[in-house]
């Protein structure tokens, strides 16, 4: 008995994935696949590829191009084309089955460059959290000397206390690392009326400071308290201001008490500018040049000839010093209101020099990052001795270490020129005997190579399988729209889009991406899967699995698309980047594509061996999805082909004009609800139903008129056309 067309049909597509499993198990078949698969990874270049004719013609089979095999030339400009270019050769051929090839190879490769957008805006939001951070510690660590410091009875208990220890030479600016406590100890319990005491004796004279912050006496004990409040509060003041490296709010506060402190006791504009931290207040309050000598500074304080020939007398009106620099007797160097204008000066101005250096240091970070293109770059100063202006913009390198929590003084340029060059792969490099994990970020956050050179970032998706995906995405959601429903579609889908893209650029991740439903329902849909029938449950389980594993789960789902979803990612089935995913001309994602396609394509040419029906029906169904508009039916021969079939249709239609073909299509297909497997299968059941009819029933009389006549209009032709198939 002779089955029917749909009978024939849904003996293969009740069970896709059995049919195409007895496919691929086909000794031609598994041949061809798994040489293609082991020897696709070794191709570099178009001419590879097409120099190897059992590669080639399988990637010509896959795409449904076999008749095309034999035109090279015409092929190498297609794989040459720029996809990002829309006026490039494969994306103005109307048959799109072009376009589909050359998507699933990437010959340029992505581009190479020292830190693509997100990593330079991952190190930047960490450079300007850093900023946060520093101050948070500033704070946790006063809070707790002062919390301790009252507790203390012998110099023995500061000095072995680790956490007290630092804070006291980081008040100073003295090394934590190579003071020893024995020393610190001397230090603390010297007598400091004693000249000959260590404290006096010691060439740096903060030490000699820190001794008159505490209170131990000679043998350590203290009478009382090891420090007073007061004390308390002046190394405090010392401390914020040694560990800033920025103006935080911290600071400004700390900077203020000191100057409302030690102002009202200096007796002269020279005593003043005698103190650092005074004269640094004065230039940021009056917005004086921070290379100004500390005598000018002075000078404009009290001397009326200087501060007019400088062109600023407003330092004269906010001190009472007199005209030689000297105090009055029992006068202030301020008065009260004189002291609240200044303050409020100096709020101003450091608050905006606050803002302005972090975002100067920012933008000259993101442009010179964009320009490097070997490792050389990373050490060229943007300072120039002629060039005031960029003096007191960071380095990028002085941000790009900031970010990662590594002072610049730690490492030397030749030190870090051999850690950015290393391979944090494999484990014997020089940045991972370091064993210090921000030096091992610092390397992954870059993309210089051994040799200096720069190549393209690792991340979650390459920038063609993001292209590619955001681009589907697009052509779903617009499918068979037009004039304002299409145009805010197109907005909506944009949105989505520009998320997407810069989104999966920072996923390290598979759990990072899965926690996203925003970016698993884009990728979802792209692929014209409903995210509402996909559990995350289901989700996580298919990126857990192994790809290579034909019995894991997700290569058990009767629907292939979900392990292309899952190899378009460069994870691991642990969930982590893994390289050895994005490596070739083709991603792992594209390569699996390829194969099935291989795999579809061929059960389709046997069924059509058999049935050229069953094998219309059966491309219509796997095309159905991808169909965006009617000329995506009437571009496609074999569509063409399956639509005049099953609407009854001359074939002289295809001799009219093709915006009138366009109307018929529209006229009898809801091209939007293609993506409905339940609407696609009413068309194959009406496509095999009249499939088999015209084959088995006699030649139409209409149809071998139109086909002979060449003088009938086009007009008629459509007409005759919507009586036949009404």
């Amino acid at each position: 008995m002779v089955l029917s067309t749909y009978s024939s049909y849904l003996t293969v597509n009740r069970d896709m994935k059995a049919s195409l499993s007895k496919v691929e198990s086909q000794a031609p078949v598994k041949r061809d696949t798994e040489y293609y698969e082991a020897n696709i990874g070794k191709v570099k270049t178009v001419d590879d590829l097409l120099g190897d004719y059992r590669l080639y013609s399988y990637a010509m089979q896959a795409y449904g191009l076999g008749e095309m095999t034999y035109g090279k030339a015409f092929m190498r400009k297609v794989l040459d084309s720029d996809l990002s270019d829309s006026k490039s050769f494969a994306n103005t051929l109307t048959d799109k089955r072009y376009l589909q090839m050359a998507q699933a190879f990437n010959f340029k490769g992505d581009a190479k460059v020292a830190q693509s957008t997100a990593q330079a805006d991952s190190t930047t939001d960490a450079y300007k959290a850093s900023f946060q951070t520093e101050e948070t510690n500033i704070k946790t660590e006063a809070a707790y000397f002062a919390s301790k410091i009252g507790a203390i009875t012998n110099v023995d208990d500061l000095v072995n206390n680790t956490r007290l220890r630092t804070y006291v030479l980081d008040s100073a600016g003295l090394d934590t690392t190579f003071t020893s406590k024995a020393y610190l100890k001397q230090v603390l319990t010297s007598d400091l009326a004693d000249p000959d005491s260590v404290a006096n004796q010691a060439k740096n004279p903060a030490w000699k400071k820190l001794t008159g912050f505490f209170n131990f006496n000679a043998d350590g004990t203290v009478n009382g308290q090891a420090q007073t409040a007061d004390q308390t509060e002046d190394l405090k003041l010392d401390y914020v201001a040694s560990m800033s490296t920025y103006p935080s709010a911290t600071l400004l506060d700390a900077n203020q008490r000191y100057w409302d402190k030690h102002v009202p006791q200096v007796q002269s504009a020279q005593d003043l500018v005698k103190d650092s931290r005074l004269v640094a207040y004065v230039k940021t309050a009056f917005g004086l040049n921070p290379t100004m000598l500390a005598s000018s500074v002075a000078s404009l304080m009290y001397s009326q000839n200087f501060a007019q020939t400088y062109g600023n007398t407003k330092l004269l009106d906010a001190f009472e010093f007199s005209s030689d620099g000297t105090l009055p007797a029992g006068t202030s160097a301020q008065t009260p209101a004189q002291m609240s204008a200044v303050a409020k000066q100096y709020t101003a101005e450091f608050r905006k020099d606050a803002d302005k250096k972090i975002a100067d240091a920012v933008t000259n970070y993101e442009t010179r990052i964009a320009k490097m293109t070997k490792l050389d770059d990373f050490f060229v100063s943007n300072k120039k001795d002629d060039d005031k202006k960029n003096d007191e913009v960071s380095e990028v390198w002085d941000v790009a270490l900031r970010a990662f929590g590594i002072n610049p003084d730690e490492v030397s340029k030749s030190e870090l020129k051999k850690i950015l060059s290393s391979d944090v792969t494999d484990k014997k490099s020089y940045v991972n005997r370091l064993d210090d994990d921000r030096y091992v970020n610092l390397v992954k956050a870059f993309n210089f190579t051994a040799d200096g050179g720069t190549e393209a970032p690792l991340t979650a998706q390459s920038q063609r399988m993001v292209a590619q995906v955001t681009a589907d995405y697009k052509a779903v959601k617009l499918r068979a729209l037009t004039g304002t429903a299409k145009e805010n579609a197109s907005k909506a889908a944009d949105k989505e889009i520009a998320y997407y893209a810069s989104t999966i650029a920072g996923i390290k991740t598979a759990d990072q991406f899965l926690a996203d439903s925003r970016l698993t329902k884009f990728v979802l849909e792209a692929n014209g899967l409903d995210p509402k029938e996909v559990t995350t449950t289901d989700l996580r389980r298919m990126f857990k699995s192994d790809l290579s594993d034909p019995k894991s789960f997700v290569n058990t789902q009767s629907n292939g698309k979900f392990a292309e979803i899952v190899a378009s990612f460069n994870f691991s089935a642990k969930g982590q980047l893994d390289a050895t995913a994005a490596e070739g001309v083709q991603q792992r994602g594209a390569i699996l594509e390829t194969t099935n396609q291989y795999l579809q394509q061929t059960l389709e040419v046997q069924q059509g061996e058999q049935n050229d029906g069953v094998r219309l029906a059966l491309y219509f169904k796997r095309k159905a999805p991808e169909i965006t508009s009617p000329y995506s039916i009437i571009s496609d021969k074999a569509l063409f082909t399956f639509f005049k079939t099953a609407y009854n249709l001359p074939t002289a239609i295809g001799n009219i004009d093709v915006a009138k073909q366009a109307d018929l299509v529209k006229k009898y297909i809801d091209v939007g609800k293609l993506g409905d497997p339940d609407y696609v299968d009413k068309i194959v059941k009406r496509f095999t139903a009249l499939y088999d009819t015209q084959k088995n029933g006699p030649t139409s009389t209409s149809l071998s008129l139109l086909g002979r006549s060449a003088s009938i209009s086009a007009d008629t032709l459509l007409a005759v056309a919507q009586l036949r198939a009404g």
